[in-house]
Formats: C-alpha cells, sequence, structure tokens
C-alpha cells in the first residue's frame, strides 16, 4: 500500500507541457540575437540604444499599464521584450529615439494591453506600432543610411545627404551577398538574411514555430512577384526587404494567426498575394507589414470556414425537437 502511486484526478487539459509562454518568448529573444548583432555590427552603438530603449519602453509600458488598471503584472512572461525587439528591428538606426519611444508606448497599451493583453491581440503590436510611425514620421521611418557611411554620421541634419535607396528600390545597386550578409541600408533587423536564417533554425529546432507559413508565405510572395515583376533579380525580391524578418518573426505570431491547419495556408497564401501586390502596385516599395496586418484582421473569418467539422448531431438544433 505504501508503494502504490496515487491517482490523480484533475480536469483537462490531460496533455501537458513543460512549456510556457515566458519559455517560449525565451527562444524567440535567443533567436533574435543573430539579427541584433548583425545590426549593431553594421550600424554601431546607436542600433544597440535603439533595441536597448524600444524593450525598456515596452517593459514600462505593460508594467505601468498593470499597475494602473490593477491587473495581474505580466511583464514575466517576455512578450513585451519580444515586442521592443522587433519594433527596433523594423526602423531605421536614424530613426530619433523619443519617435521609438512613442511607438513602443503604442504598440503595447493600444494595440496589445486595451484588448486584453497577450493572446487577445488582434493584429501583431510590432507591426502595427511600424504603420503608426510611418504614418506619423515617414520621412525619418524612409532614411536609411548605408552601413559604410554610417562612420561619417555626425548628427541628424547630415543624415538626408548620406542616405541612399534601398534594395527594393534599386535591386541592381547591390549584390546577393550583401543583400545576404546584410551589408546594405535598411531597417535593424531586416538587413542581414543570414542572421534570419540561423534564429529561425534555432525556433525550427525547438519546436517554436513550424516551417509550413513562412515557406507558404514566401513562395507565394516570389511567384506573385516574379509574374508581376520578372524574375530577373528574384533571389533579391527574397532578401531585400522585411520579407525574411516578417515571415521568420512575425507571420508565425501565435495570437495573430490561424490554429487551423488549413487556415494556417490560406492566411500565408493570402499575407504572400498582399506582399507581391503591393511591393509591385503600391506607392511604397516595401509591403511585408502592411500584407502581414490586413492578413492579421481576417485571420477569424479564415477560422471560421476552415475549422474542422464537429462528429456528431446537435438534436437540439433540428426542426421539430424541443429543448429538454
Amino acid at each position: 500500500m505504501e508503494n502504490r502511486e496515487k491517482l490523480l484526478v484533475t480536469s483537462s487539459p490531460h496533455v501537458r507541457s513543460k512549456k510556457t509562454v515566458q519559455s517560449e518568448m525565451k527562444d524567440v529573444i535567443i533567436a533574435l540575437i543573430p539579427a541584433g548583432i548583425a545590426a549593431v555590427y553594421y550600424f554601431g552603438y546607436r542600433a544597440l540604444i535603439l533595441i536597448l530603449t524600444s524593450v525598456i519602453a515596452c517593459v514600462l509600458s505593460e508594467y505601468l499599464f498593470n499597475k494602473t488598471t490593477k491587473r495581474k503584472q505580466t511583464v514575466k512572461d517576455l512578450s513585451a521584450v519580444v515586442t521592443g525587439i522587433l519594433l527596433a528591428f523594423n526602423v531605421p538606426f536614424t530613426l530619433p529615439v523619443w519617435q521609438l519611444v512613442i511607438g513602443a508606448v503604442f504598440a503595447i497599451v493600444v494595440v496589445k494591453m486595451a484588448f486584453g493583453g497577450i493572446g487577445q491581440n488582434i493584429v501583431n503590436p510590432a507591426l502595427a506600432a511600424r504603420a503608426f510611425l510611418l504614418a506619423s514620421w515617414s520621412s525619418t521611418m524612409t532614411t536609411f543610411v548605408p552601413p559604410q557611411r554610417v562612420a561619417t554620421l555626425k548628427s541628424v541634419s547630415t543624415i538626408s545627404a548620406l542616405s541612399a535607396a534601398t534594395p527594393l528600390s534599386e535591386p541592381a545597386s547591390y549584390s546577393v551577398m550583401d543583400l545576404f550578409l546584410g551589408n546594405i541600408p535598411g531597417s535593424l533587423g531586416e538587413v542581414s538574411a543570414l542572421a534570419l536564417i540561423i534564429g529561425f533554425i534555432y525556433l525550427l529546432i525547438r519546436g517554436v514555430v513550424n516551417i509550413k507559413m513562412p515557406l507558404i508565405y514566401i513562395v507565394t510572395a516570389t511567384v506573385l512577384g516574379g509574374l508581376f515583376q520578372g524574375f530577373d533579380d528574384i533571389l533579391k525580391y527574397i532578401l531585400s526587404g522585411g520579407m525574411l524578418l516578417g515571415a521568420f518573426f512575425m507571420l508565425t505570431d501565435y495570437t495573430t494567426s490561424p490554429v487551423t491547419p488549413n487556415g494556417q495556408i490560406v492566411y500565408a497564401i493570402l499575407a504572400g498575394l498582399l506582399t507581391a501586390i503591393i511591393r509591385a502596385f503600391g506607392g511604397y516599395p516595401e509591403g511585408v507589414s502592411y500584407s502581414i496586418l490586413l492578413a492579421n484582421l481576417v485571420v477569424p473569418i479564415i477560422e471560421k470556414y476552415t475549422r474542422p467539422k464537429v462528429f456528431g448531431v446537435d438534436y437540439s438544433k433540428q426542426k421539430g425537437v424541443e429543448n429538454e
């Protein structure tokens, strides 16, 4: 009797996992480190300042919001840290710090916490904040300085003189190797394809993400982009802009992407289609952020029509059958 194991009677779920929100976010943070290192390498110490500022602003915003509204503190789940890093990765290194702080507050307070916190937001907070910053300060959000000219940047007044076209607007100006390694103008976290791929492989090994949605998204956007704009620079098309950053780290966001298998396919195809359309026919050469945001908004509709059928029949809803 003493050696008999106790039978625990508990409510569902009965299949348990050691994974938690904190552990998942910790893996994402680790996966983002290579891109962060590349950003600091190419753009200098100011890239690190922006990343740290964004993280601190996001964490502090969530802490103060919970404190003010007397909600349970959630900063320990590290989701605010991930949002801060991703937001910083979506801005140029020349962006004024105060603008980034406003973007961070918008991401956490308006996009995330106002809807109920993690798991309740309807769009990706970092991407929504990027769109907000782009609409509010388009000039500073679209001024990109090549890494080769970073050392000569002495003040904000010299930014315009040193800025250059991005690979999306002038593909011929940059080689595939430059795009792969990150020696190009662009937002902090999107420049180095190599760093992003390393981080994504880590997430795949850890089982945090699945390759299905990113692969479908990239293939859809690339094929349609080739049809719209030609297949001459198709590899550059994939490596340029925020395609890999969006595909690996934001398209796969648990909260704003479908959970149904068929829904994930539809979602990835829709985002890829929108990216190709915006890049080809839009007034702004990059379409990743807006395409994922728009796809986020239709996730409830996608899941409604891709939900697996339930076995059995609810006879209480059949005509002529009265509820007991």
